[in-house]
């Protein structure tokens, strides 16, 4: 990663740039099997339009704040980069009333909960490989359906300022530079030494511990992540084995 990354949205340019065939996030879900594998290309592709699909569509401005409801998942990785990428807020589990959008997942408490939010509404399946509801809830945009018409390269209208607020997370406010700066410096507690470091988490990303380890950090330094929901569902020999075959080298649970 280069020295001048200020903002998430940096890293993962520096990680294209650098490698964009290599693995970036591996995603299991040890509740339904699914597994997905995202290179830093394709990773950055789905960033690319969903921060289009904030901008353009959803009519985000940088400064506003856009509540994320969803769990540690692939996609919920993507929707923080994204955020980065147009220069908005990600609110993480936040307060959907004070939110200019809020982006849910399936689950009728947080669609629910995500009413409150007098803006723009976005539902995520989160069925394996980014599928779309069957029937999307009232009153949200499903965001299968709108987001692959979107481009595919993204040009924010205003320069990102790496100093303003980019993530709030358990009650923490976190500008983007900050968000760098930390992910580098805890990157060496975590094991992470740099590219080829390859982290397993099953934390929640409701936590800067769990975001940090389930995504900044292995960006910040080249590595990748094997990002696992449902953890606690697999076996102690199925994870030996998961980590064999993935080439983890350090796990975060």
């Amino acid at each position: 990663m280069n020295a001048t990354d200020r903002t998430p949205a940096d890293l993962l340019s520096s990680a294209l740039a650098a490698d964009p065939g290599r693995p970036l996030v591996t995603f299991y879900d040890d509740a339904t099997g699914e597994r997905v594998e995202l290179s830093v290309a394709t990773f950055a592709n789905w960033v690319a339009k969903t921060a289009n699909l904030l901008q353009d569509e959803l009519s985000v401005e940088p400064g506003d704040r856009v509540t994320l409801l969803l769990p540690a998942h692939w996609q919920t990785a993507v929707w923080l980069l994204a955020c980065a990428s147009v220069g908005v807020i990600a609110d993480v589990g936040g307060d959907p009333s004070a939110a200019d959008v809020v982006v849910s997942g399936p689950e009728p408490e947080s669609l629910e909960a995500a009413r409150a939010c007098s803006g723009p509404r976005v539902a995520l399946a989160l069925r394996p490989l980014g599928g779309r509801f069957p029937q999307p809830p009232e009153g949200f945009a499903d965001y299968a359906v709108e987001v692959p018409g979107q481009g595919d390269r993204f040009v924010p209208y205003a320069p990102v300022d790496p100093e303003e607020p980019a993530l709030i997370v358990a009650g923490r406010e976190f500008s983007g530079a900050e968000v760098v700066e930390r992910a580098r410096a805890e990157a060496p507690d975590l094991g992470l030494t740099g590219p080829g470091s390859r982290i397993l988490s099953g934390l929640p990303y409701d936590t800067w511990e769990g975001l940090n380890a389930g995504l900044y950090a292995p960006l910040a330094t080249g590595g990748s992540v094997v990002l696992c929901r449902h953890l606690d569902r697999l076996g102690a020999d199925a994870l030996d084995k998961r980590v064999e075959s993935e080439r983890v080298t350090v796990i975060s649970r």
